[in-house]
Formats: C-alpha cells, structure tokens, sequence
C-alpha cells in the first residue's frame, strides 16, 4: 500500500507526498510472497491439529479405542484401500453424488431463469417452492422410497432435490439482480430472446449462479452420507454408520476421512470449472486479486 508522508509546509497548508508501498512497487512478488503465505497457513492449520491429535493419543490423554490415532486412521485406510474394500463405498457414494447434482442442476437452473425472467410464472410458483424449501430434505426420503423402492433411486433423488432449491434460488436471485440497463440495451439493439439470453442474462447471472452450485456440491456430500447412514447397504454413511454399531471406530474415521476428501474435491472441481466458465468474474473466498 502507498504511505502518505508529510512533505513541507506551504502557505495555505501542509502538503501530502504519496510514497508507492511494495504493492505498487513490485506487484508480481507481492502476490507471490502472499500465495506462498497463504499455501503455508493452509497446509500449517491442519498439520499442527493432526500433530496435537496424534500427541494426544501417544500420550493417552484420550482414548485411543474410541478416538485413534491419526497414524492407525492412515494404516487401516491405507490396508482397506490396497485389498480393495474401501473403493466400492467410496464409488457407491460418488454416482449418487454425480447423478443427483446433475439432475438437481439442470432442473434447479432451468426454472430458476424461467421464473426469474416470468415474473408471471414466478408469482406462480415461488410461494410453493417456498413452502417445499423449508422441509428438512431428510424428511423426504421415505416418499422418495414410497416412490422408487429400494435401491438407488432414492438416494438419487434426495440429492437432486437438495441441489435443486440451491441451484434454483441462486438462478433466480441472479436473474433478477442483472441490471435493467443491460436488459434495455438489448431490446434496443433488436436482441431476439434468444440473444437476449446469450448476451445479456447468461454472462451477468452465471458467475452468482456457480457460487450457488458450488455451495451445492458440498451439501449434496452430506446429504448422500446422512441417506446412506439410513437406507443404504453400501456407501460411505453405511460405513460410518456400520462401523461404529461394531465398535470399529478406525474403520469409522477412514469413512469420514474419505468423506472429508471428497467433500472438498468434489467443490473445488466445481469451483475450477466456475473460474473457467466465467474469467469475467472476480475470484471467490477473498483470494488474491492482484
């Protein structure tokens, strides 16, 4: 940042000499050292949690039978992982998780352009997917097992209909948001509805609308663990959930470790194409934008 530095005194006043900061002076090395700084706080966080965890559990401060240590997590994950009875939960929970954000997205976006474009069928529609939003989605799944019977149909579902109110509301909202400016500019130069989507709404609403798939993506993981844990014979919920009625609480945190894993890829997948779909848009979670 530039400094403000008291210069000499002048009739009438005092004057300011602005001194260029590092910023200014060396842009390029700046945004270096704070991507470096904050690579190393990202990595350093958890590390030193993992270091007190796995202190914790040497000197037995805590319970290694219910609380194991981050070395036994790793050693059992990594046994399960190399005899092949770890991947066939990770991939049950991984094509529901695709199949129901893909179903969930498309429909969620879909309708929200519509209703944000139709204030006809916004007025419609708004006050019963209003009324449905608010209904705990855990509390659909018996309908959806009503529905779909057993298998995976139900686990599909919940999570398209979790995505969809997100995808939905973020839609709409940023349909609404786009200025009525850009709107008039294109009935000026004689833009078709066609164009007009093209042009005008698609490029100033898809950076909100990719924030609110993101946040999707990462609900949509603890949806399909929260089903799986309930009506599922497979996935990583069922594990979690079987492993600990078994008291194999190593097996447990593996589960939620994957969970974690998966959890953060599957958002930053989302966020990478986001930034691709959209270079026009700032970048999200207060990163740098030197």
């Amino acid at each position: 940042m530039s400094t403000a530095v008291k210069g000499a005194p002048r009739e009438g006043g005092t004057v300011l000499v602005r001194r260029p900061g590092p910023q200014e002076l060396h842009p390029v090395r700046t945004h270096r050292r704070r991507r470096i700084l904050e690579l190393a706080l990202a990595v350093a966080v958890p590390l030193v949690l993992v270091l007190l965890w796995q202190l914790a559990a040497a000197r037995s401060w805590i319970d290694d039978r219910v609380y194991p240590s981050p070395s036994t997590i790793l050693a059992d994950g990594w046994d399960r992982a190399a005899d092949g009875d770890l991947w066939p939960d990770v991939w049950a929970t991984l094509k529901r998780v695709l199949g129901g954000y893909a179903i969930g997205t498309a429909a969620g976006y879909a309708l929200g352009l519509l209703m944000g474009s139709l204030s006809l069928v916004r007025a419609a529609l708004e006050p019963l997917l209003d009324a449905l939003y608010v209904v705990p989605k855990l509390a659909l799944l018996p309908v959806f097992l009503n529905m779909f019977g057993l298998g995976e149909g139900p686990q599909i579902a919940l999570v398209a209909a979790t995505v969809f109110f997100f995808v939905w509301i973020s839609t709409m909202a940023a349909v609404l948001a786009v200025p009525i400016g850009h709107r008039d500019a294109g009935q000026v130069f004689g833009a078709s509805p066609w164009q007009m989507f093209r042009h005008v709404l698609l490029p100033a609403s898809l950076p909100a609308v990719l924030v609110g798939a993101r946040i999707a993506a990462g609900v949509a993981v603890l949806v399909i663990v929260a089903s799986e844990q309930i009506a599922a014979a497979d996935g990583l919920g069922h594990l979690i959930f079987d492993s600990r009625a078994l008291f194999q609480n190593d097996v447990m945190f593996v589960g939620i470790v994957c969970v974690a894993v998966l959890g953060v890829v599957f958002s930053e997948v989302v966020r990478i194409a986001g930034r691709l779909l959209t270079p026009w848009a700032p970048r999200d979670r207060g990163r740098s934008q030197s």
